[in-house]
């Protein structure tokens, strides 16, 4: 083993800091929403292929997802990268970022991977605004052996082990029947008073919900003409929980109001799940701490934020696989306030010296994580313990 594998990790790193930015902001200058990230994925593809990585394109049939390998040590960690845009504002949540850091934490964390003990495995995942991107993946075996799994996210400040909430997203239709508005309206069933009877409902619903829970949707479809009693109206839903048990009962009742829309209209609803549901975040407390430990070492602080990080807490696919394995997501900050995430403002934030500077220390702390998580023999072997893994690594 080197004597200091992390001096190898930062000599690498620097080695390739001009290509990963200019990786970064050639991904948020050409924004693609989920499962259609076909330029995103192809650079990463080839960056990493480039760097020696053996890359396996379109993973798990899902055609923008990839796994790109390298080291050949008896411990896998899995970095994720997310690349994603959201509709009409583009990178606002700053998956351009997301996406270089990944590449720069695995090439570099690659130069030493043998030496001490590891294989980096880079999980491209796509779709992770509202697709599920990585609960596809786990699910299709992307993740199998992985030890840990990590990955950084851009905000507009850092924490460490933020909340996430479990989340569940569905589509309502109301069907009624058309009717002239203004001669016949009697013959007429009005969709659209259905989703209004409906938020009305969920409205009043809020003040019986704990803290913690979320419920917040967009009109898809409100009919199509003034003079036109509606038939046909859509709405995209989202509810939020602390938990995946904790999930289902808000949907239950949140599904109720919309039920509640039907009846008093008489029109018929039909609600279908869009992806499978978010699970929370279990951050892994000793990865976490050491990815703190490096990122300080950058010149990174972790502010006391109290309730105003509980406050807000979103959701990510990543919090179902930290379910399966032990992994961490971390916030970065960007120096971007007022401006906060799924904002356009944010968006111009990622493209930005401080979203730079974050590409470059987050993939740098993430790298030499890494190399903590490998050398350190007691973490080291509970998680090859975790898989079954026999004799601890040595």
């Amino acid at each position: 083993m080197p004597a200091d594998p992390k001096a190898g990790v930062r000599e690498r790193f620097e080695r390739a800091r001009e290509d990963l930015v200019a990786l970064s902001h050639r991904i948020h200058a050409h924004p693609e929403l989920g499962f259609e990230e076909e330029h995103a994925a192809s650079w990463l593809a080839e960056s990493l292929d480039a760097a020696g990585f053996r890359v396996e394109p379109g993973v798990c049939d899902l055609p923008t997802a990839f796994v790109a390998t390298a080291g050949s040590g008896p411990l896998t960690i899995a970095i994720c990268a997310e690349y994603d845009c959201l509709p009409g504002i583009g990178h606002a949540c700053g998956h351009n970022v997301i996406a270089a850091m990944a590449v720069g934490a695995a090439l570099a964390a690659a130069k030493v991977a043998d030496d001490v003990g590891l294989t980096i495995r880079v999980v491209g995942t796509p779709a992770e605004e509202g697709g599920g991107g990585k609960v596809l993946l786990l699910e299709r075996g992307a993740f199998d052996g992985v030890h840990a799994a990590l990955m950084v996210h851009p905000a507009p400040v850092d924490a460490v082990t933020p909340p996430v909430l479990a989340l569940s997203q569905f589509v309502v239709r109301y069907t009624g029947k058309e009717a002239h508005a203004s001669a016949f309206p009697e013959r007429g069933v009005n969709a659209l008073d259905a989703l209004t009877v409906a938020q009305t409902a969920i409205g009043l619903l809020r003040q019986h919900l704990q803290q913690t829970d979320r419920v917040h949707g967009i009109v898809t479809a409100g009919g199509s003409a003034p003079n036109v009693v509606p038939a046909h109206t859509e709405a995209h839903y989202i509810v939020r929980a602390r938990t995946l048990s904790d999930l289902g009962d808000v949907k239950t009742k949140v599904q109720r109001c919309f039920e509640a829309g039907a009846l008093a209209t008489g029109s018929t609803v039909e609600m279908a799940d869009e992806h499978p549901p978010y699970s929370e975040m279990e951050h892994d407390p000793a990865i976490a701490a050491l990815y703190q430990r490096n990122a300080e070492a950058l010149g990174r602080s972790f502010p006391d934020l109290g309730m105003l990080l509980e406050r807000a807490a979103g959701s990510t696919d990543m919090g179902n696989v930290s379910l399966a394995i032990p992994s961490i997501h971390p916030y970065i900050g960007i120096e971007s306030l007022p401006a906060v995430n799924h904002q356009p403002e944010f968006a111009a934030h990622c493209a930005t010296p401080a979203a730079d500077r974050a590409v470059v220390d987050g993939g740098l702390a993430m790298a030499w994580t890494a190399v903590d998580v490998a050398t350190d023999a007691k973490l080291r072997d509970r998680l090859v313990a975790r898989l079954g893994g026999g004799a601890p690594v040595r």
